[in-house]
């Protein structure tokens, strides 16, 4: 079978294409033939070495959707020939799917309902997962509630805004003008442009005085900004930063308030099936779909993950073997 593979750590043109036997799944894994890889930041870094890796050589690749070819000895609940998606993002990460076949282990991928995109589905796993993790998980978000969604085009950001508003929350996110009314139509109830001068007035405005509810993908940036627009009793959960030394200007914006944060990881996820189902569920019905921005072929890989880091896009991007 073709995958991508890389023998050592750097930039993207360290990963190239190759001819490799087609792996056996081991006794608790899925062998699953991919339709669709979606390409995330954590892939660029386990490929450069920032995060610890899995092993050299490996084929990256976290998240992916496909039908089922082949089964481990002790796998049950699942059938070949069953359409999955997933990611192996959870504790002891689990890479591959940047290929023609990759194995999963089973209790990282549940069933994809028939008429959900599997592009769409290969996609989602990171993303969608972390912001069902953030808003449902760790905020408990209520139905009108006011929800502060930072990044609203980003990949996340655009499964959160359609999350919170799956939930009937009222629904406030930032974003590039270029994006604004691509950003409405996904649920958002109020745009607001990321780069204004007045956002915290205008956040503070939109929210009748403050959100219950903020999803953070920039603490170094937003860390004080969330809590001065936060309500009484806010929920502030944090997946992410640029510098991993946010701090406070003034934390007596968020005492006064008692505003409770939340700095949550993927990788710490109980039992990824659950917030799996959950998004599997909302894009079955029509209330969650992932924008897939570009398509990618193998030989392309490092151009999307090039892609990924550097370029503005709406949604996702994906590759496709």
């Amino acid at each position: 079978m073709r995958a991508v593979r890389l023998s050592e750590h750097g930039g993207t043109d360290v990963m190239s294409v190759e001819d490799v036997p087609r792996p056996d799944p081991g006794e608790h894994e899925l062998l699953v033939e991919v339709d669709a890889a979606g390409v995330n930041p954590v892939d660029t870094y386990f490929r450069d070495g920032s995060y610890e890796p899995v092993g050299l050589p490996f084929t990256p690749g976290v998240d992916v959707a496909g039908v089922v070819v082949e089964l481990g000895a002790d796998v049950e609940g699942v059938e070949t020939g069953d359409r999955v998606f997933g990611t192996g993002i959870g504790n002891a990460g689990h890479q591959g799917s940047y290929a023609e076949f990759a194995t999963v282990p089973a209790d990282r991928v549940v069933h994809l309902p028939d008429g959900v995109d599997a592009a769409e589905a290969g996609a989602a796993g990171v993303v969608a997962g972390t912001a069902w993790r953030a808003l449902v998980d760790h905020a408990a978000l209520d139905p009108a509630e006011y929800c502060l969604v930072h990044g609203g085009s980003g990949g996340v950001g655009h499964a959160a805004v359609q999350i919170a508003d799956a939930v009937s929350a009222r629904t406030i996110t930032t974003a590039s003008p270029t994006y604004h009314d691509a950003v409405a139509d996904l649920g958002a109830d109020v745009v607001l442009d990321y780069g204004s001068d007045d956002l915290a007035d205008e956040v503070l405005s939109a929210s009748d005085g403050g959100v219950d509810v903020v999803l953070d993908h920039r603490l170094d940036d937003y860390l004080q900004f969330d809590a001065d627009v936060a309500a009484e009793r806010a929920r502030v959960v944090g997946i992410g930063e640029n510098d991993p030394t946010p701090g406070f200007t003034n934390d007596g914006a968020a005492r006064s308030k008692d505003v409770t944060y939340t700095f949550m990881s993927m990788f710490n996820t109980p039992d990824l099936r659950v917030p799996l189902r959950g998004v599997a569920h909302l894009m079955d019905v029509g209330e969650l779909s992932v924008e897939v921005a570009r398509r990618y072929d193998l030989e392309e890989a490092g151009e999307a993950q090039r892609a990924v880091m550097e370029d503005s896009f709406l949604g996702k991007l994906v590759v496709e073997p």
